[in-house]
């Protein structure tokens, strides 16, 4: 019987520290790209997918998270009295994109034991697990690519993309048979490997779907790189298990918890804004030309 992801996983207890000293008091989740917060727009493209339920995993300091996709009465009261009835419904439908639960790990050991920790809220079905600080701008939902491929195939499904071969020390690698364009079987999964060492230039990007007999493994999985518990590790048990694939996202990528890759999401969705975009482009266009004088 083939069964809905219904359920998405946030790992968002991470300390946000190539955005210090920003990040020291703010979660890099909630940094703006123009009028929302980061975070906002990954919840809207799982929702898009067909996600109903997000499990959000904390830490301390993460609080303006939950704040955000909670109802705020004293902020829809006042906007009611102002007359203010466009934004009252713009801030309104935040708490109900989707059913939002919360729990925290109390301890940075890894995005494989951030998994763990939302167990007894995912239960025994597929769910998807995503990361909160990356945005990817494409024509379809790029989970939604992946749900596509888990219909298909009833496995675990992780989404890729192609790196220079010089980036690929920074993410878990992938490599496999190809079973049609764009989609593999995995046979090899490395974590930061060097690049000579590297099986492709396939990189793990942040967008899973994964079976719940993942747990079992990361329950007993014994620290990798960095001393943490790696979810590319376990997965690779996994494979020995069961046949785990993955796809090529189409899309634009951004990880904001990068400021390289924050500025350049910045630019690219505030040129997409309808309202801002065209002023936007005017200013780029006679900034660069000062540059060029």
């Amino acid at each position: 019987m083939k069964v809905d992801i219904r359920k998405a996983l946030f790992p968002l207890a991470g300390h946000g520290t190539r955005f210090l000293p920003m990040t020291k008091a703010s979660p890099k989740e909630m940094l703006p790209l123009v009028d929302k917060p980061v975070v906002q727009y990954v919840v809207e493209e799982v929702v898009a997918a067909g996600v109903s339920e997000v499990i959000m995993i904390t830490g301390r300091g993460k609080r303006a998270i939950e704040d955000h996709f909670d109802i705020s009465y004293e902020l829809e009261d006042m906007l009611r009295k102002k007359g203010k009835f466009e934004l009252l419904e713009e801030v309104r439908k935040i708490s109900f994109l989707a059913d939002f639960s919360y729990t925290r790990q109390k301890e940075s050991k890894g995005l494989g034991h951030a998994v763990f920790c939302g167990r007894q809220l995912i239960g025994d079905e597929p769910f998807a697990v995503v990361l909160g600080d990356e945005v990817i701008d494409s024509d379809e939902p790029a989970l939604s690519q992946l749900v596509r491929a888990y219909k298909r195939y009833q496995g675990p499904v992780l989404g890729v993309q192609r790196v220079p071969k010089s980036d690929v020390s920074s993410y878990g690698i992938a490599a496999g048979r190809l079973i049609e364009p764009g989609l593999f079987e995995v046979t090899s999964l490395v974590e930061k490997p060097k690049p000579e060492d590297a099986p492709s230039d396939y990189a793990v990007i942040g967008r899973y779907i994964l079976t719940p007999d993942i747990f079992d493994i990361l329950e007993n999985q014994e620290p990798g790189v960095g001393g943490e518990i790696q979810l590319t590790d376990a997965l690779r048990t996994l494979s020995s298990h069961r046949a785990i694939y993955a796809i090529e996202v189409s899309g634009n990528r951004y990880d904001t918890g990068d400021k390289m890759g924050f500025l350049k999401a910045s630019v690219q969705f505030g040129l997409k804004n309808p309202d801002l975009g065209p002023q936007f482009r005017e200013y780029l266009d006679q900034l660069l030309g000062s540059y060029k004088t």
